[in-house]
């Protein structure tokens, strides 16, 4: 049994190795091309539309509706990316169905790639939306004294997002796996519908975790005199509603 997808080497001269996380990682990746280009194809405005449309429709209006709870005003400037990142994960733990597929996100390196990705587009959205000099102000709220507790806390959750997903997709798959060498027949087959169950999860909350550090980036900061501004601007729209003067 192996506990990790970079244990199985298909192809190797000297330091360069083609192993199955590689190779699986490209496998996902072509089949969500794959399955995009297929299902946008033949696209309708009308009210009949296929079954595959309407499942894409829910899945972004879903996906939508959680970057928008979360906080990011604008969700459909975030869906690209946020999207990818869910799919990825959760077409990821759908593949282990088929015989003889090793999930990626079973790896440590996939995990921190994609831990790396959320961690290189916090700084990006956080700079497009309060510029550079706004962002990195935030490093230093409420005081400068937090300047370097807030770079630690960036690169400690950087490794939480990857560690967290690897350990939890790389537990699922080692349980699999002690099951099928001692009873190879019921429980294995629940398991492997747990496993699922425990990827799509794994996939929602390294979603909702990604979602909730780029909404913390792209706040911005309000002074106290905007704050003033805004609560007198309040108090004005108030007193001028009918009904408030007696």
């Amino acid at each position: 049994m192996n506990l990790s997808p970079d244990q199985i080497i298909f192809w190797q001269m000297g330091f360069v190795k083609l192993n199955a996380t590689i190779v699986f990682t490209w496998l996902v990746m072509l089949l969500l091309v794959i399955s995009s280009i297929v299902i946008t194809r033949k696209l309708s405005k009308n009210m009949r539309r296929t079954r595959w449309q309407n499942l894409l429709e829910m899945l972004v209006i879903m996906i939508s509706r959680q970057i928008e709870e979360v906080g990011l005003s604008n969700p459909h400037k975030y869906l690209g990316f946020l999207g990818s990142l869910f799919l990825f994960i959760a077409a990821s733990a759908i593949c282990t169905v088929f015989p003889g597929f090793e999930p990626p996100t079973g790896s440590l390196s996939c995990t921190v790639a994609l831990a790396l990705s959320v961690f290189v587009a916090v700084p990006l959205f956080g700079i497009e939306e309060q510029g550079l000099r706004g962002y990195l102000v935030s490093y230093t709220k409420p005081t400068v004294i937090m300047l370097p507790f807030n770079i630690i806390s960036e690169l400690s959750r950087t490794l939480a997002l990857a560690v967290r997903l690897f350990g939890n997709m790389m537990s699922g798959a080692m349980i699999i796996g002690i099951l099928l060498s001692i009873t190879p027949f019921i429980f294995p087959i629940v398991m492997t519908l747990l496993g699922l169950l425990t990827g799509i999860i794994q996939a929602y909350i390294f979603f909702i975790l990604a979602t909730v550090y780029i909404t913390a980036a792209t706040r911005i900061q309000k002074t106290e005199d905007e704050l003033a501004q805004d609560s007198s601007d309040t108090i004005e729209e108030q007193d001028t509603k009918p009904g408030s003067q007696q």
